[in-house]
C-alpha cells in the first residue's frame, strides 16, 4: 500500500475510534516525538476562527488603517490590490496532478497552484477591507476549482510544494467560512485538505529545515480549519522538535541541537548538515550558511506557527519566542550589509535575500511584547511595505504591522 493510501486509511480509522471512544467528535491526541515528548501540547479546546495567522481583532485593526488612510498598511493595502493576485479577472488554473521537481523542474502546475493559494487569500482580505463580495465571489472561485480538481502531488518536490500552497489556502478558507459565510462547497474544500494535502506533509521531513517547518505550518492551519486536534497536536509535536534543531542559542552548548531521529549525530554529520558552518553563535540557523533566502522561509514559518498559536489560545511564545528573536536579529544584521562579513561566518560569504519575512516575528516580539530589536526594526522599516514571495508569505506589513491585536 503507498504511504499516503496508508496515511488516509490510518486516519480513517482512528477518527473513527476517537468518536466511538469519546462518544463524540474526535478529540485531541498528543504526538510527542523524540527527547520533546514530555512537552507535547494539545490542541485548544475550542477552536478560535478565523485563526490562521491573523485573528478576527488583527483583521479588523488592519480594516481600519486602511480605511483611514494611516501608514504604513493604506500603502501596503495600494500594493495588494495592485498586484496580479488581487485582480477579478483571474482565471483559476488547477490540475488533477500537480508535478514538481527540484527547484520545481518539472513544473507542471506547481506555480499555478501556489499563486492561485495567494490570490484566494489575497482577495479574502480585499473583500474584508472593502466588503465588496465581487472578492469574496472570486477567492471562493479559485478555492472550488481547486477542491473539485486536485487529487494528488508527485515528484521530488511534492512535500514542499504541498507546504507553501496549504500555507496560504487556509489562511483564505479561514475568512471565507467564518466571516464572509456564503460558501456552500467549504466542506469539499476541506475534504481536499485531508485527502491530498495531509498525507503529503503529515510525517514531516529531514531535508533542510525551511522544508518541515513550512510543512508544519501547512498542517497547523488545515488543523484550525477542519476543528482536527490529532493533526493540530501532530503540527506542535513537529514543531517542538524543529525549531531547536534549525535557530541556534549558545545555551545549545558547543554544537546545534538535532532533531530526533534525523540519523545526524557525529559533529561531522552536524556541521555537514549546517552548510560548514564551524562556529556557532546565538541567532544562527541551519540555513543561514546555504542562503538568506531558504533561511527566511524558515524564521517565517517559524513566526507564524507561534502567531496562530496564540490565537488559537495555547501561547509558545515564552517556549520559542527567543529562538525567533535572535534569528531575525542575526539574520537582519547581516542582510543590512553595514559591515564585512567574518572569516568564521560561513567562510566569509553570505549569499542575501531573506525575503518580506520580518513583520510577523518582528511585530510580535518587539512591538507586542516589548523585546529590543534594533537591527530588525531597521531592515523591516527599510523595506516596507513587504509584499510577497509568491510561494507562501503574502501582505504581512498589511496585516501585523504595529498590530497590537
Amino acid at each position: 500500500m503507498r504511504p499516503k493510501v496508508l496515511y488516509r486509511a490510518v486516519a480513517t480509522a482512528l477518527t473513527a475510534l476517537l468518536a466511538a471512544t469519546a462518544g463524540g467528535p474526535a478529540s485531541a491526541v498528543p504526538v510527542p516525538e523524540g527527547d520533546q515528548a514530555e512537552a507535547a501540547v494539545l490542541a485548544p479546546a475550542t477552536f478560535v476562527h478565523p485563526g490562521v495567522g491573523s485573528s478576527r481583532a488583527q483583521l479588523d485593526f488592519m480594516r481600519s488603517k486602511v480605511l483611514a488612510n494611516a501608514q504604513p498598511w493604506k500603502a501596503a493595502y495600494d500594493q495588494m490590490m495592485a498586484s496580479k493576485y488581487a485582480q477579478l479577472s483571474r482565471v483559476p488554473r488547477p490540475r488533477a496532478v500537480v508535478e514538481c521537481g527540484p527547484y520545481s523542474n518539472p513544473n507542471n502546475g506547481c506555480t499555478d497552484e501556489r499563486e492561485d493559494a495567494i490570490a484566494a487569500y489575497t482577495l479574502s482580505l480585499a473583500w474584508y477591507v472593502t466588503r465588496d463580495n465581487r472578492y469574496a465571489s472570486k477567492a471562493i472561485e479559485l478555492m472550488d476549482a481547486w477542491s473539485n480538481t486536485i487529487r494528488d502531488h508527485t515528484n521530488s518536490n511534492a512535500p514542499l510544494q504541498t507546504a507553501w500552497s496549504a500555507s496560504s489556502w487556509p489562511k483564505a478558507a479561514e475568512i471565507m467560512k467564518h466571516v464572509y459565510g456564503n460558501w456552500p462547497n467549504s466542506g469539499r474544500f476541506g475534504t481536499m485538505l485531508r485527502n491530498v494535502y495531509v498525507p503529503e506533509i503529515f510525517n514531516g521531513s529531514n531535508s533542510n529545515g525551511n522544508w518541515e517547518l513550512s510543512m508544519i505550518e501547512a498542517l497547523q492551519g488545515i488543523g484550525v480549519f477542519l476543528e482536527d486536534k490529532p493533526i493540530y497536536d501532530k503540527a506542535i509535536a513537529l514543531y517542538r522538535n524543529r525549531v531547536p534543531a534549525f535557530v541556534y542559542l549558545s545555551s545549545d552548548g558547543a554544537l546545534p541541537r538535532t532533531k530526533p531521529g534525523d540519523g545526524r549525530d557525529t559533529r561531522d554529520e552536524i556541521i555537514g548538515y549546517w552548510h560548514g558552518q564551524t562556529t556557532f553563535v546565538t541567532g544562527l540557523t541551519q540555513e543561514t550558511c546555504r542562503d538568506f533566502t531558504h533561511t527566511g522561509y524558515g524564521i517565517s514559518a517559524i513566526s507564524h506557527v507561534l502567531e496562530t498559536s496564540r490565537i488559537q489560545g495555547i501561547d509558545l511564545y515564552p517556549e520559542f519566542g527567543e529562538r525567533l528573536r535572535q534569528a531575525l536579529g542575526f539574520q537582519s544584521r547581516w542582510e543590512r550589509n553595514l559591515e564585512p562579513v567574518p572569516s568564521w561566518l560561513c567562510k566569509g560569504t553570505l549569499h542575501r535575500g531573506l525575503g518580506p519575512i520580518t513583520e510577523v516575528g518582528f511585530n510580535a516580539m518587539s512591538f507586542r511584547l516589548g523585546h529590543a530589536m534594533a537591527n530588525t526594526q531597521a531592515l523591516t522599516e527599510s523595506r516596507r511595505p513587504a509584499g510577497s514571495n509568491n510561494l507562501f508569505v503574502a501582505w504581512e506589513t498589511l496585516t501585523h504591522a504595529s498590530n497590537p491585536s
